[in-house]
């Protein structure tokens, strides 16, 4: 019975040590593919950073699906690029980056309230995400809504109370809302962070 037992016990921790030896050795050739990659996109060669990451790809690898989704974006193959970012988003429904990442080949295409939902759903994951709240604002302010544009671009303010993109954004939107007085303060501030701004120089022009 005891050799029974020695004999098991063998042939699993074997078992194990093959299965971490085969793993690790799989792991090795993705990290390789990897770096392969990164030196093609360094050099300007997308097509092949691309084709290092297929020769190890895998349908439920999260960061490989992330990465193609960025390369073809950068390639300008938007269609694709948003399929991979949306495996991402499948593999890992919690995680921020490729819901931010599918947002660059979404606004390429125009598909602008597919990008809107994704700010929305960011926003209910991580409520204080200012990049998401200053997006989604831009969004809002280009469709004219400037009441809600104000609620979003007001948030990033309070919670930066010095940064220049929210500073200056809610000028405009004050400003469109003939806010006035509160337009004038903000490109004032706005002009403390950046002196030479032209935007911030023309709205405070505006309101003087």
């Amino acid at each position: 019975m005891e050799t029974i037992k020695r004999i098991t016990f063998v042939l699993f921790f074997t078992l194990c040590f093959v299965n971490a030896n085969a793993q690790q050795n799989e792991y090795s050739k993705i990290i390789q593919a990897f770096k392969n990659s990164y030196i093609k996109e360094s050099a300007g060669d997308l097509t092949a950073a691309i084709n290092e990451l297929k020769t190890v790809y895998s349908e439920d690898a999260y960061e490989i699906n992330l990465r193609l989704g960025w390369l073809y974006y950068s390639q300008g193959a938007y269609t694709l690029s948003e399929g991979f970012y949306s495996r991402a988003i499948a593999l890992k429904p919690f995680a921020l980056e490729p819901k931010f990442g599918i947002c660059y080949p979404q606004s390429a295409l125009g598909y602008w309230d597919k990008v809107l939902k994704i700010y929305q759903d960011i926003l209910l994951v991580s409520p204080n995400n200012t990049s998401a709240m200053h997006q989604l604002g831009l969004i809002y302010y280009a469709r004219k809504d400037y009441t809600e544009a104000e609620k979003l671009f007001s948030k990033v303010v309070n919670l930066y109370p010095f940064d220049y993109d929210g500073l200056v954004m809610l000028g405009w939107t004050n400003f469109q809302l003939k806010k006035f007085r509160e337009a004038k303060v903000l490109f004032s501030k706005a002009l403390m962070n950046k002196p030479t701004d032209a935007s911030a120089l023309e709205g405070l022009s505006l309101v003087n």
